[in-house]
Formats: C-alpha cells, structure tokens, sequence
C-alpha cells in the first residue's frame, strides 16, 4: 500500500462544504460505503495527518478526513481561537454530510479536543470515540527544544526549523522525516491560523469526559513526547467516561498514526468492528 500523499490524495473525492461558519473542505475515501468513520487531525495539521492510514481504514467503509476550521484548506470561523470554538462548527458540516446519523470519530492530538467538546454538547452525534495522543488532561509535558519561524528565514531554514519540531514532539522515528514529509509540514504549518491553543495546557478533557455518553478508546504511543514520565497516569484519568479500551504502542511518539501505520490500523479497527 502507497503511502505517497499524491496518490493517496488521488483516490480521494474532495468535498466543499459551505457551512454557516464558513466553507469546510473534507476528502472521502469509499464514499460509497456504509459506516462512516470520521477523522479530525492534529493541531498546524490537515488532512493530510491520516495519509497513513485513510486506505486501510477505508476497505471496508468511508473514511472522511476534515481539514479542521481554521486549519489546512477550511476557512476560519468568524471569531475562532481554539478548540472550544470548533465543536458548533464541525457539528454543522456532519449534519450537512450524515443529518441526524451518529458516527464513529476519530481525535488525534488537537483534533480530539475537538471531538471532546462536540461529544459533550451534542451527545447523540458520536457513536463512539477513539482519542489519540490528545492533550487537556491536565498532564502535558512543556516541550522546551521547540522553535519558532522568523519572517527573514530561508525555505531550508524553515525545514530545519521543521525537522526539529517535528523531532521535539511529534515523532520518535528520526528516519521518517523525508524531504515529503517536511514538504507537507511546511504546507500545513503556513495554513495555521489557529495559533492560541490555551486549551491543550489545561485539564479541560477531564471535565467534558463526564458528559460523553458513547463508548471511548485510548491510543498513544508509546513515546509521546507529551506524556513522558506520566503516560501511566492516563487510563486512570479517563475513569470517568465509558473508556471500553486503552492501547499504547510501542516504539512510537505522539503521531502514533503515522510512525505505526500497520500497527494503528489494526488496532484502530479493531476498537470499531463493523
């Protein structure tokens, strides 16, 4: 199987939504199929954070992939700054996609903030919920070695900029870091305009857990860079909700997904049988 974003990107179907917060893009995967299985990726991300993953998963079901409002090619909602302003309109492209039906979701990292806030206010949306890598738990470790963009910086010290990110927090794997991978970092990354992220440093997943009715599902990996010193801690801090699993692979950082493709894929189907 492909993992090339142009030809994984090639057997989508591109969806514009025009949505009373503004115009949302999703790409399908087997729109045909039944089951739909919803994906919301991770923060300065887009679709493009599932290209591991959306054609195994799609086999057997569609698969849709958001890019987030305020992120990838989905435009900001008017007065938008973080994860507790997009659940109102995400749930405005699902009704528009799927009216009442509830459907299975998928959040990785920012994403399952997202999805935290809309299982809480609209209850009946999420059939269940697989949460990946997510922060709000009250627990994230400060990344200290991140960099930041200086507006004179060249494009190769921009990538520089990127792989060191990319290193500090999102993988373990310094080997996966390829001249397409830094291509579309750098893509996703000038496409933010979400950059307060005030959420993610709090325990507001603890609270909003308490008002999700659907069954929930853990995945992290097993070197999240977030949880270092206190991924044991989680499972315990997820008692609160119907949590039916928790999974920890291996050998992985916190974009679990994209370091162990197979591995994720499997699991992932495996907390959603159909």
């Amino acid at each position: 199987m492909s993992y090339a974003l142009s030809e994984v990107l090639a057997k989508a179907e591109r969806i514009e939504l025009q949505t009373p917060s503004g115009l949302q893009v999703w790409h399908v995967w087997n729109r045909a199929a039944s089951h739909p299985l919803v994906l919301l990726h991770g923060g300065s991300g887009s679709w493009c954070h599932w290209v591991r993953n959306v054609e195994a998963l799609s086999q057997n079901r569609a698969v849709w992939a958001l890019d987030t409002p305020g992120l990838g090619d989905s435009e900001l909602p008017p007065g938008a700054l973080d994860a507790d302003d997009l659940h109102q309109p995400l749930e405005q492209g699902l009704q528009l996609l799927f009216a009442d039906h509830a459907v299975d979701m998928v959040g990785f990292s920012f994403g399952g903030l997202v999805a935290g806030f809309l299982a809480a206010s609209y209850k009946q949306r999420v059939k269940r919920l697989v949460l990946v890598g997510i922060p709000g738990l009250g627990l994230s470790n400060q990344i200290a070695n991140m960099r930041g963009f200086r507006a004179d910086m060249t494009l190769q010290q921009r990538y520089e900029v990127h792989r060191n990110n990319l290193l500090a927090i999102m993988l373990h794997d310094e080997a996966l870091i390829t001249p397409e991978l830094l291509d579309m970092q750098e893509r996703n990354v000038l496409r933010d305009r979400l950059r307060r992220r005030r959420i993610a440093r709090s325990d507001a997943m603890l609270q909003l857990q308490t008002q999700w009715t659907c069954p929930v599902f853990g995945i992290w990996g097993q070197n999240d860079a977030l949880y270092r010193g206190s991924l044991h801690l989680i499972q315990d801090l997820l008692s609160a909700c119907d949590l039916h699993g928790f999974h920890v692979l291996p050998d992985a950082g916190h974009w679990v997904q994209y370091e162990k493709p197979d591995r994720f894929n499997r699991l992932l189907l495996s907390c959603l049988p159909i």
